[in-house]
């Protein structure tokens, strides 16, 4: 490659000049390097060192630890399949296999002419419309097997992806059931203007009686937090956007991104009105690098309209703009202190807490970090009030739930409630029949069975940030299980040895049940991680990561009882069953200390 001063200066410098020589933007300056040449060649490593006056270590330990960076060649044509769950049911194993088989490829490694390399991803966030893959980190959807020998073809000839099919690239939002959030008629400039007339404070008061809760899956109260960050001491104040949503069978965000920006920034700078911030930052996840450039038309436009900038709506002392960060493939980064560690160019580890974002978020400074829909969700407090938007949904849950819905339906795609919709009801909206369980805001979720299908959605019953995966009674619920102990193992950060251990072991003895080769002991053992696990995780990650492994062994015990007795388990609907796992159910899913009462079959 030549001199590190002279080859890399030619596509490093114009990246390194926009985003100012400061290794705080470390990750977006990697990203964009690879995005140039390929891969991380050693040569640019040396030259970042030089230039951003910072350790090998330091770069190479970041470039490791997002999948989407490589430190070693590539194919030039980087195929990724979605791995989700979802995926797998509408056939994606095979459909790499038969890439693999024309292309003359081996999955995880680079075809001998460096053409080609082909392996999984988690999720694509495009589970409504799979199977899927990311191809150099663009999304593909509709996968069939013509349109995989399309592809081979089209990679056979070396053609340029702008000269791919369009419709092979076509995302949609499969918006089938509206609500407040997704109603039509929003003006640009209607919430801010409806903000400046109240005053900040009166803002902050409006949305406490709104009763928001944060829509990312913990539920924290939104004006509390604005109002701690607010009052907290500081430099500066910033706004992030967590548009991270790796988790599988979510893909909300994505739907709101596309079709709903102007509400998203709005909702960000009406934040940065109330909390006192100049800046706000929206972390994007990487299989989404599609939408990048079109949210930064939305930026530019919102600016020309004075939305953004200097002197919001003419106001001398109204400053703030936002910028997008893109992520590089870690799920972990969804948690806001490892999203806070990515945005500083770091690896995305958790930190300790306290001290919380809003005392000490982003550069140690006062922080709110808030989910998309949370955001978009402040766009109709300002506007119509916070007593009228507490008139939808429940008492502890107002306002409208977005759903993500995927698996085995009619119509997957995406839905608006109010809160304390059934479970049932969506089912019969979805077009859902034959239904065996449906798992409730994804891996870390809860697993529910056909008997609790009129459980609600909200706070007080069934939590979730937005994934509603359907399963009818083909489906193997221990496959799918063991499914999500997969991710989890393969997305834990590694920080802490209680996870890196302990879901590597946990996705051992699935594998082992799985293999035929399972005993009553392997039960016992994977009720022992999960205590250690809960008890010595570091974050979220570790504690939920037996959760769909614990319900599955509840309420479909048939599945691990056949392969504990080395038995071939044939996926069929057992009312019986389901109803005898009701009558020995004495909590909610978050209690499962009653597992070791239903003994296995001797």
């Amino acid at each position: 490659m030549g001199s590190p001063d002279t080859a890399c200066a030619s596509y490093l410098d114009p990246i390194l000049e926009r985003y100012g020589y400061r290794s705080v933007n470390l990750l977006q300056i990697l990203r964009e390097a690879q995005e140039s040449f390929g891969y991380i060649h050693p040569d640019a490593v040396d030259y970042l060192m030089l230039k951003l006056d910072i350790p090998r270590t330091k770069i190479e330990g970041v470039a490791s630890f997002y999948s989407f960076l490589h430190l070693e060649p590539r194919g030039k044509y980087r195929v990724l399949f979605s791995d989700n769950i979802t995926d797998r049911m509408l056939g994606s194993q095979a459909l790499m296999e038969r890439m693999c088989r024309n292309l003359w490829a081996e999955a995880g490694k680079i075809t001998e002419d460096g053409l080609l390399s082909v392996d999984t991803t988690s999720c694509t966030g495009m589970c409504d419309q799979g199977p899927a893959l990311l191809l150099n980190n663009i999304a593909l959807t509709r996968l069939t097997e013509q349109r995989v020998d399309d592809i081979c073809s089209l990679i056979r000839q070396q053609v340029p992806l702008h000269a791919w099919p369009t419709e092979f690239f076509q995302v949609t939002d499969n918006i089938h059931r509206k609500d407040l959030l997704l109603s039509e008629g929003f003006v640009p400039g209607a919430a801010l203007e409806a903000a400046l007339h109240r005053g900040a404070a009166g803002m902050l008061a409006e949305l406490e009686a709104s009763g928001l809760r944060g829509r990312g899956g913990a539920g924290f109260t939104t004006a509390v937090k604005w109002k701690s960050c607010r009052n907290a001491p500081g430099e500066q104040h910033y706004v992030v956007c967590n548009a991270d949503e790796g988790e599988p069978g979510t893909f909300k965000d994505r739907v709101l991104l596309n079709s709903y920006a102007d509400k998203v920034f709005e909702g960000m700078t009406l934040c940065g009105y109330v909390i006192g911030a100049k800046q706000g930052i929206l972390y994007l996840r990487g299989e989404y690098r599609y939408l990048l450039d079109k949210l930064n038309a939305v930026l530019t436009r919102r600016r020309a309209q004075n939305l953004l900038g200097k002197n919001i709506l003419g106001q001398p002392w109204f400053d703030f703009d936002i910028t997008i960060h893109l992520g590089a493939g870690a799920y972990i980064c969804g948690e806001e202190s490892a999203l806070l560690e990515s945005l500083e160019g770091k690896r995305g580890t958790p930190r300790n807490r306290p001290p919380f974002p809003v005392t000490h978020g982003y550069l140690n400074q006062p922080t709110v970090v808030n989910n998309v829909e949370t955001f978009a969700a402040t766009c109709h407090i300002a506007t119509a009030g916070g007593a009228c938007y507490a008139d939808i949904g429940t008492a502890k849950s107002t306002g409208t739930k977005i759903m993500s819905v995927s698996g085995d339906c009619a119509r997957p795609g995406i839905y608006e409630y109010p809160f304390g919709v059934s479970v049932r009801q969506v089912l019969e909206d979805c077009g859902a029949t034959h239904t065996q369980a449906v798992q409730v805001s994804g891996p870390s979720g809860v697993t529910v069975a056909a008997h609790e299908f009129d459980r609600q959605i909200g706070f007080e019953d069934l939590p979730t940030a937005g994934a509603f995966m359907v399963f009818d009674r083909n489906r193997d619920l221990f496959e799918v299980a063991r499914n999500f102990v997969h991710f989890f193992a393969h997305e834990s950060c590694g920080f802490c040895t209680p996870c890196r251990v302990g879901t590597s072991l946990l996705r051992n003895l699935m594998d082992k049940l799985h293999n035929g080769h399972g005993s009553p002991y392997d039960i016992k053992e994977i009720e022992n991680l999960n205590q250690l696990l809960l008890s010595m995780s570091h974050c979220g990650l570790g504690h939920t990561a037996c959760n769909p492994v614990l319900n599955t062994i509840v309420k479909f015990r048939p599945a691990y009882e056949a392969r504990m007795l080395h038995q071939e388990f044939t996926p069929a609907f057992d009312l019986d069953w389901s109803l005898q796992a009701a009558r020995q159910m004495t909590g909610r899913d978050d209690n499962l200390a009653h597992l070791s009462n239903t003994e296995p079959l001797p």
